[in-house]
C-alpha cells in the first residue's frame, strides 16, 4: 500500500479568475473553490481523472510564507487529443501564446506547445501511426 494518493499539480497565478476561465474553456470543470463567494484564492479543476489546482500567488505568499513563481516555464500541463492541430488552434484562440507548432516527435506522436496566460507550458499530444 502506498503512503501517497491522488496526486495533483498546483499552478501559481497572478490572476486566478482569468486562469479559471482559460482552463474551464478547455473542458476542465470546477471541483473546489475557496472562498466560495468572492475572489477565490484557490480553485481545483478536473478533466477526466486529471486534477489541477490554481493558487493565487499573493495568497500563497501571505498564507503559507512561500515565495512562488507565477510566470515562466516551470511545469507543463499535458493534454491528450485526437486532433493536435485543432487543439493547438483552440488554445491560441483562448489567448495562449504559441511556442511550437504541431510537429512529429519520436515515431508515434504529434505534439504542439503553447504558454497559458500565466506563462505555464501546455503541450497538446496526439498518438499517430508510425510512418
Amino acid at each position: 500500500m502506498s503512503l501517497f494518493r491522488t496526486p495533483q499539480i498546483v499552478l501559481f497565478t497572478r490572476d486566478i479568475e482569468r486562469a479559471v476561465t482559460f482552463y474551464s474553456a478547455l473542458g476542465f470543470e470546477e471541483a473546489f473553490r475557496t472562498p466560495e463567494v468572492g475572489t477565490p484564492i484557490h480553485v481545483d479543476l478536473v478533466l477526466d481523472d486529471y486534477r489541477i489546482g490554481l493558487a493565487a500567488e499573493s495568497s500563497t505568499r501571505h498564507d503559507h510564507g512561500l515565495d512562488p513563481v507565477a510566470v515562466g516555464q516551470r511545469a507543463a500541463v499535458i493534454l491528450w487529443t485526437d486532433d493536435v492541430r485543432a487543439g493547438h488552434a483552440r488554445l491560441i484562440e483562448l489567448g495562449a501564446k504559441p511556442i511550437k507548432a504541431p510537429a512529429p516527435w519520436l515515431d508515434h506522436l504529434l505534439i504542439a506547445w503553447v504558454e497559458d496566460l500565466d506563462g505555464h507550458l501546455v503541450q497538446v499530444v496526439q498518438a499517430v501511426r508510425p510512418s
